[in-house]
């Protein structure tokens, strides 16, 4: 007996197929029929035969020949959609798969597995667990951990102590005794009752970032959970099972609670939930396709499940790794600007930045050189203008190691907060196994990562605001020197007047977005929870505020390989021509106007999957090399040997005045 989960308008049905010869179209018709005899009125149809439908996989939305076999079609258990003829989707009905279906289609189940101990874990481990690229195992030591305070879980409902969220209520029902035979039910309640999130659902990756924070946060062994029901989660985990959890919902404090819910919700087996092989479906139908069992929560797992900062800590772990891709790749993107506008590399003289030693400064000012520097890399181009008349360039360009280095050092700092904030136990109430007591305390506060995430916005956002001037130095015949907004033909040709545009509504409608939202407070729990972080809005923003810098870089990245085109058959240095080689294997010369959507995305993709940073990574590291007194950015020894990197101060030659 094959068996199908099936989806008709809104609602999952279990169809059983006797024989593997029955058809597709059968199965269609089951499906309507058992639909039908669900609703009050038919479903509005008088019988199945009129029913006019297709059928089409919810695993990359395939559609299916309604007289092909199910035993050739389909796999047993497999989940498919019935979409009757006519119908007009919802806009509200969650689709068969998430947005980028086209990355899920090709999802290979990991081999390897990061073992959690919840004291170790990186943010760079955490994204590649949201790109599902391993499985998760505890280490030995973590599970003693979570036995112990499982012990003391225990002893307290034994003893039936007092304890807040064990066997009493919560938030303004903290004072209320629960009796032991209801404790497993007011788990379950609380889940339900606190599932009230809204919004889009979370991407897979996202959810698959929350779910294995909140492992690594249960296996401190400070929650209280049983290990039976963490090795539930982690099964689910490794099976790819994600629960909806609506985006928007939580004021980050006491956690993220609404988020948090939503994912424990989908674990116990109710609301719904995602994977590769399903697609959207009931967590139940979901749960059992992959051979698992809904948790059934004993006391304190609901609030273990629920309490913490994890939704924001998750999404700030994106955001401050998606930072540091794009701050990197923003030195590279300056640099090719500033040939193509036939710069000087004066400004980043290493005794400048020696005088003022910020670590981020330094850093950046030595990826200038290491790209541009004439007695490493001879450029043409520079070579062209050694004996130009200009004093000195615009900020745009002089100052990137000021403007550029001190979102690096944002970035540090976050980042700094971020490990610390993944590998916490943010719970309430802690269980301490040594002491074998709880105590009610305040960890679950999302001021830290709330406050550093809006600062990471602020940071980051400049490195859009002063690509955007660079675009209209770029675009700007007047400061250019190029033709106006890059492309023959003007007036026939608009070019990149409206990239321009583009890029300088991203900026501005990131300077709102940077308006930090942790400085916002609403009292929430009839006064019981009266100072919230409202770090869930300062994470998401974030985020945001990084995807506009992203696309904002990519139209300066089109833009100087543009310009690149009008100095030709002069090349610049060998790295950056690598750049631009790069760029053009994605997007080729704007000759004429054509549809720039697609080139802008395809640029933004090069950032996003820092393919920039991968071509020009190894001659900066050689020249990090070579250049062994500047190995370590903003120290004094690397700055007082500094005038070793060249013969002159100037990787250009040019014969510039001294800068006013």
């Amino acid at each position: 007996m094959l068996r199908y989960t099936v989806h008709v308008r809104g609602e999952w049905l279990a169809v059983p197929c006797p024989h593997g010869t029955n058809t597709v179209g059968w199965l269609g018709k089951e499906a309507v029929r058992r639909y039908m005899k669900n609703k009050p009125d038919n479903g509005g149809f008088t019988s199945v035969e009129e029913v006019k439908f297709f059928v089409r996989r919810c695993k990359g939305l395939g559609l299916l020949d309604l007289d092909d076999t199910v035993e050739d079609a389909l796999e047993d258990n497999e989940f498919v959609e019935v979409v009757i003829e006519g119908d007009i989707m919802s806009p509200d009905f969650i689709p068969s798969q998430p947005e980028g279906v086209h990355l899920y289609s090709k999802y290979r189940e990991p081999e390897q597995y990061i073992s959690l101990d919840g004291n170790s874990l990186t943010t760079q481990d955490l994204v590649n667990l949201g790109k599902g690229l391993y499985k998760i195992k505890l280490t030995p030591e973590a599970e003693v951990k979570v036995k112990q305070s499982r012990e003391v879980i225990e002893r307290i409902v034994k003893e039936q102590t007092v304890v807040y969220g064990i066997t009493t209520g919560f938030g303004k029902f903290a004072r209320t005794i629960i009796p032991n035979s209801k404790l497993m039910e007011l788990q379950m309640n609380l889940v339900r009752s606190h599932s009230a999130g809204v919004g889009k659902p979370l991407t897979p990756e996202r959810s698959r970032m929350l779910l294995a924070l909140r492992i690594n946060v249960l296996a401190k062994g400070y929650s209280g959970i049983s290990l039976e029901t963490l090795q539930q989660v982690i099964e689910a985990f490794n099976a790819s099972c994600l629960p909806y959890i609506p985006e928007k919902g939580t004021v980050g404090a006491s956690g993220d609670l609404a988020p948090l819910s939503h994912l424990a919700l989908g674990l116990t087996g109710e609301g719904k939930m995602w994977s590769p092989k399903s697609g959207w479906a009931d967590a139940k139908y979901v749960l059992e396709a992959h051979g698992l069992k809904p948790i059934i929560l004993k006391p304190k797992e609901g609030l273990a499940l629920i309490n913490g900062t994890q939704m924001i800590t998750s999404l700030g772990c994106e955001a401050v790794e998606r930072a540091s891709a794009i701050a990197r790749q923003a030195d590279i993107v300056a640099a090719l600007t500033l040939e193509v506008l036939k710069g000087t590399t004066k400004a980043f003289d290493t005794d400048i930045h020696a005088v003022r030693p910020h670590r981020g400064q330094a850093e950046v000012a030595f990826r200038f050189r290491s790209l541009l520097d004439s007695d490493h890399h001879p450029s043409e181009i520079a070579e062209s203008h050694r004996f130009c008349d200009r004093v000195q360039d615009a900020y745009t360009m002089r100052c990137c190691p000021q403007v550029h280095g001190v979102v690096n050092d944002t970035i540090a700092f976050v980042k700094d907060i971020m490990t610390t904030e993944i590998n916490s136990a943010t719970d309430n109430p802690m269980v301490f196994a040594e002491r074998a007591e709880t105590i009610s305390g305040g960890n679950f506060h999302g001021e830290y990562p709330a406050k550093a995430l809006d600062y990471l916005a602020i940071g980051v956002h400049e490195l859009a605001a002063i690509s955007e001037r660079r675009i209209e130095r770029l675009c700007n015949p007047s400061l250019s020197k190029l033709p106006a907004f890059l492309v023959t033909e003007g007036g026939l040709n608009s070019g990149f007047m409206i990239a321009h545009c583009t890029a300088a509504a991203l900026v501005s409608e990131n300077k709102a977005l940077c308006h930090p939202s942790s400085v916002d407070s609403l009292s929430t729990s009839a006064a019981t929870e009266d100072h919230v972080s409202m770090g869930g809005w300062s994470a998401r923003k974030a985020l945001r505020v990084i995807e506009h810098v992203e696309q904002v870089l990519a139209i300066e990245l089109l833009a100087a390989c543009q310009g690149i085109e009008f100095l030709r058959p002069l090349r610049t240095t060998t790295p950056l021509e690598k750049v631009y080689d790069l760029v053009r294997s994605v997007v080729r010369p704007w000759m004429k106007d054509r549809f720039m959507a697609p080139d802008i995305e395809a640029a933004q993709r090069l950032l996003v999957e820092q393919k920039v940073w991968e071509v020009v990574e190894p001659y900066i590291e050689k020249y990090r090399r070579e250049n062994i007194p500047e190995s370590r950015p903003g120290s004094p020894t690397a700055f007082s040997l500094g005038l070793l990197e060249r013969k002159t101060h100037d990787g250009h030659n040019h014969t510039h005045h001294n800068e006013l």
